[in-house]
């Protein structure tokens, strides 16, 4: 029996209150469409006693979808491409941009200015119609989603921009030294999944993902003749090189949405026994997101050479990592590093002029 349609008033009240909380908690715990989309469906199956779930999102053409996820029998169904809308329902909600209520069966428009999509939910033959309380229910959770899906949605297009921009910037810098002594297109992979078992959220895992493309940004005010530089650097040159980190961050600096990266940028040569640079951090003190990018960074110098030091084959690069544990990096990233490394193709480090890897 559906107990809703029996609810005083005041039990009416909380419910929506509680529905309102569920939906707004849900917007604030992820910033990623996809999930958030899946997380709504499981949501609604939840609140309403409900064994289906679909909630599409639709392109600009509001014929097709752009995602689409399914929830039926606690299993999810996630489709990422570009797929026409099929069923009477669906088509009816695109239609008339207004609710259907039939029975076991509701569904609802997202609506912002204009359709973005659609959710309909369907409780089994067994159970209770949907009633009018039901539907008003899940239009003012709708109400809510429609406000962090836009929110998302603008999030996905700003950082498509950002990312652009950091491309072309890393392609910049990448023309100034010879390819064969810049990083492997698996580096900023390497980082982000020293990130992940680390546990960091999805904003630190991202700001890895910036900083591990952007960490050398400082270099390019450094002249070329040092960067490529094929014999032993000189003191002079050496203390030159040390200050790219700091040039770094003064360029990135003035990009609000950089912030959260400047620290690992800044910091990821300072050493765990407080003898790197630019400002001689120890331990704890050096922003985690730092020491991540110092292992992967320092095994990819190993593996890849830089122009005045000979390339190490991946085991001799590995023991060096373990040797300096406690002394260069943090132990405990150490210690996920050689979990990941495991995980990783160590082909992807091979280079065919690199005949001792």
């Amino acid at each position: 029996m559906n107990t809703k349609n029996y609810l005083t008033p005041t039990k009416k009240y909380r419910s929506l209150i509680s529905a309102v909380h569920s939906i707004y908690r849900l917007l604030n715990s992820t910033y990623e469409l996809q999930e958030l989309i899946c997380r709504m469906g499981r949501l609604f199956c939840q609140f309403f006693d409900a064994q289906y779930c679909s909630v599409v999102l639709l392109d600009s053409s509001r014929k097709y979808s752009s995602i689409q996820c399914t929830i039926k029998d606690n299993k999810k169904i996630l489709v990422n491409k570009k797929s026409k809308i099929t069923g009477r329902a669906g088509q009816f909600i695109l239609k008339k941009s207004s609710a259907l209520r039939r029975g076991n069966l509701l569904g609802i428009p997202l609506i912002c200015e204009d359709v973005l999509g659609f959710i309909i939910i369907r409780r089994a033959e067994s159970k209770n119609s949907f009633d009018i309380f039901d539907q008003e229910m899940l239009m003012t959770m709708a109400e809510q989603a429609v406000i962090g899906i836009k929110n998302l949605q603008l999030y996905e297009e700003q950082q498509r921009i950002v990312f652009g921009s950091i491309q072309s910037l890393v392609a910049l810098l990448n023309s100034r030294v010879p390819q064969e002594y810049t990083h492997s297109s698996q580096f900023s992979n390497l980082v982000c999944a020293l990130g992940c078992e680390m546990h960091l959220d999805e904003k630190q895992i991202e700001s890895l993902k910036y900083a591990s493309l952007l960490h050398d940004t400082g270099k390019v005010d450094i002249p070329s003749e040092i960067l490529t530089k094929t014999t032993k650097l000189t003191v002079e040159e050496y203390n030159i090189i040390k200050k790219h980190p700091i040039k770094g961050a003064q360029i990135l600096r003035p990009l609000q949405i950089l912030r959260p990266v400047i620290p690992i940028i800044m910091h990821h040569h300072e050493k765990y026994d407080g003898t790197g640079y630019p400002t001689k951090l120890k331990g704890g003190q050096i922003p985690l997101g730092a020491r991540i990018m110092a292992v992967a960074d320092a095994f990819e110098a190993m593996v890849y050479g830089r122009p005045y030091r000979q390339r190490m084959d991946i085991p001799t690069a590995l023991k060096e990592i373990k040797r300096k544990s406690q002394i260069q990096f943090d132990p405990k990233i150490v210690e996920a590093f050689l979990k990941v490394i495991k995980k990783f193709n160590k082909r992807i480090y091979l280079k065919q002029d690199n005949p001792k890897l």
